[in-house]
């Protein structure tokens, strides 16, 4: 039996701003659906990945901006740090490390994410 991760919520303080920012990232927006006056569910998934994120009003607890270590992998670091900067995200310089190489950026609330390659996988 697979068990797969499919969805990852995330706490944020303005839908709009939040779903315009993941747009500029370049992640598919899936879904957008407002039930009631408290509820709206957005669905978002990075390029090329199985699983998404969803941020909406009413239906996720927590602080806006307190999910850290999101991490999407990508073939090529420079290209992702690129796409990134192109795109108006702030994004930090290449951190090579013996386990792979990595950018980090945050959404408008602060929830951190890291862009990760692996040379180990594209020799």
């Amino acid at each position: 039996m697979d068990w797969t991760l499919e969805l990852v919520m995330i706490p944020v303080s303005d839908v709009d701003r939040t779903k315009e920012f993941y747009t500029r990232v370049g992640f598919n927006p899936d879904h957008d659906s407002v039930v009631d006056a408290d509820t709206r569910f957005v669905q978002m998934t990075p390029p090329g990945s199985n699983a998404s994120i969803a941020f909406g009003r009413g239906i996720v607890d927590g602080e806006p901006g307190s999910v850290k270590g999101l991490l999407v992998c990508v073939s090529d670091i420079e290209a992702a740090r690129t796409h990134l900067l192109d795109r108006g995200i702030e994004v930090s310089e290449v951190d090579v490390q013996p386990w792979g190489h990595f950018v980090y950026f945050a959404d408008p609330d602060g929830n951190a994410w890291s862009v990760q390659y692996l040379p180990y996988r594209h020799a």
